[in-house]
């Protein structure tokens, strides 16, 4: 996994803020050069000037790199609304400012070996993985041999679909009430379609019991596998250690997933 440790705060504004659908929003935030270097499974958190109120700073996963010309003039955010922060997110505009620290974290691994990928997401899940699907793409590796395994409780958890079909990778669908795709969850075709294949990669981001199925599937089927954590980060510098997780090396017991992740190798990590 590679990891930047070049991080930088600065008072920025809103480009863009776009309804995907009633739950979720996708924000542009114009940013400094230092995004050049952002790697897919970064995160940065933010903060609403003049609001106290939550008095804590947001992390969210970089979702996309927007250019002009060639050159990166902004990040892009997919969020949930689940929160009084979200929701006051939802009503910023154009022009307006956000306090932006980035990039922060260790991201996924990138390889031109690995010409055969499984993205796994499941929900808002899906947003590190479209920025690490760029980035695989513009790596000159092709992803028509690969699948995108998108979940969700429903068709509204769906998300950037039209993403995935621009890369020429086939793409599986699961919902759990069935209003989309296939009935269920989305780790069943993933196991069904690694007894037939043997992926060089799984990546995947959504809620921990998802991550936990994928981890089991992977290190059954002995498939390297990288898990993005999604969870709540109270500081996102590794100084309040509100976000430890479980890891299998004997010298110490904790991983921090705002300093040593948030990506982790399946294999390092206890459920």
């Amino acid at each position: 996994m590679k990891s930047f440790v070049q991080k930088h705060q600065e008072i920025t504004e809103v480009i863009w803020n776009r309804p995907e659908n009633s739950s979720y929003f996708r924000i542009g935030l114009a940013c400094s050069t230092v995004y050049e270097n952002a790697h897919p499974g970064q995160f940065v958190t933010l903060h609403l000037p003049g609001n106290m109120t939550p008095l804590l700073r947001r992390p969210f996963s970089i979702h996309r790199l927007i250019k002009e010309k060639g050159q990166i003039i902004g990040i892009e955010i997919l969020y949930k609304v689940v929160g009084g922060f979200t929701e006051k997110l939802t009503r910023t505009a154009p022009g307006d400012p956000i306090d932006l620290l980035g990039p922060i974290g260790n991201g996924f691994t990138i390889s031109e070996k690995f010409q055969k990928v499984a993205f796994v997401g499941g929900g808002i899940g899906i947003a590190p993985l479209v920025f690490l699907a760029d980035a695989i793409s513009e790596n000159s590796v092709c992803l028509s041999e690969s699948f995108a395994f998108l979940g969700g409780r429903t068709s509204d958890d769906i998300l950037r679909k039209s993403i995935f079909k621009s890369f020429a990778l086939t793409i599986q669908i699961t919902t759990d009430d069935g209003s989309e795709g296939e009935k269920g969850l989305v780790t069943r075709p993933l196991e069904k379609w690694i007894t037939t294949t043997h992926p060089d990669m799984i990546y995947a981001c959504g809620p921990m019991p998802m991550l936990r199925a994928v981890a089991d599937i992977a290190n059954k089927n002995k498939v390297p596998c990288e898990l993005s954590i999604e969870t709540i980060m109270a500081c996102g510098l590794g100084a309040c250690l509100g976000c430890a997780v479980n890891k299998t090396e004997t010298t110490g017991k904790y991983q921090h997933v705002c300093i040593d992740g948030p990506v982790f190798d399946a294999k390092k990590l206890i459920f």
